[in-house]
Order: C-alpha cells, then sequence, then structure tokens
C-alpha cells in the first residue's frame, strides 16, 4: 500500500552528545520537554505528568496545528530505548513509528539514534508527510536534543 521506492521508509540520525544517557533520556520520556527540542516543528505542548515508564502506557501530545496525538508506547528500556506510534484520539495507530536509541559511549557520552520508521504506515493521507521526514530533520531534533542535555 505504501509503494515508496523514491524514499527511503526508514530514516535515523545519529550523532554523539556529551551527556550521560540518563539526563537524555528524561528529556525524551518526559512528553512535556518535546516541543523544546522537536526539530520538525511539529509539536506545541503536552501535558505535565506523562513521563513515559512502561510499555503500553499512551502519552498524548498537541500538535502546531492545534491536533492532539495519542502515543502509544510500544518499546520501553528506561534510560536506553523508547519508540511510539503516534494516532489521533481513539483510533488505532497507523502505523508510523519513532524511535529513540541511547548508548553510553563513555563517561559522560551517549550516542543517540533517532529513527523514523513509515514502512507499516497505511494511511495514505500520512504518505506526504512521511516522505517529507529525511534523516536532516531528524538529526535537528537530535541536535536541539544535544543543546539542551549539553547546557544542564
Amino acid at each position: 500500500m505504501t509503494d515508496s521506492t523514491d524514499v527511503p521508509q526508514i530514516v535515523t540520525a545519529s550523532r554523539e552528545i556529551a551527556a550521560d544517557a540518563a539526563e537524555i533520556f528524561e528529556l525524551i520520556a518526559d512528553p512535556a520537554q518535546q516541543p523544546r527540542w522537536d526539530g520538525n516543528d511539529n509539536l506545541s505542548e503536552a501535558p505535565a505528568g506523562q513521563r513515559v515508564r512502561s510499555v503500553g502506557e499512551v502519552f498524548t501530545m498537541t500538535l502546531t496545528k492545534g491536533l492532539v496525538r495519542e502515543n502509544h508506547i510500544v518499546e520501553f528500556d528506561e534510560g536506553r530505548r523508547i519508540a511510539w506510534l503516534p494516532a489521533e484520539p481513539g483510533q488505532r495507530p497507523p502505523g508510523h513509528l519513532w524511535r529513540w536509541e541511547l548508548e553510553p559511549v563513555g563517561e559522560g557520552r551517549t550516542r543517540v539514534t533517532h529513527t523514523y520508521d513509515w514502512t507499516k504506515l497505511t494511511d495514505e493521507n500520512r504518505l506526504v508527510r512521511a516522505r517529507a521526514t529525511t534523516s536532516d530533520k531528524l538529526l535537528a531534533s537530535v541536535d536541539r536534543l544535544a543543546a539542551l542535555a549539553e547546557q544542564r
């Protein structure tokens, strides 16, 4: 259904950040912090008190266009990995996944990898936006995350 031989359907960006994995993970796992580092300029705000702690949880986020998304946590390893599938409220996720992986690489240094995977995206209306999500946009989020984590 998503014939997209023109662009990769799994996009990643990665870099080292001069901060501990635990500090970086707090900025990712707390949805209220996510608009601070969003390189897609897509996230507006999330209610406080939604810090993710396990698979199966759902956090809500308001997008810059005013729409609300429920984000279903499908992968979680405290301080190391978190991934979610966004969906419209009360709906099943259409299949695009956002993942963050953190790997300590030395004292106070962490390799952060951000992935957008839309290989299972079933909503044709989302394909244009999915195709436009490039590694450069993901790297913008990683770079903003680095700026926040390194100033702590």
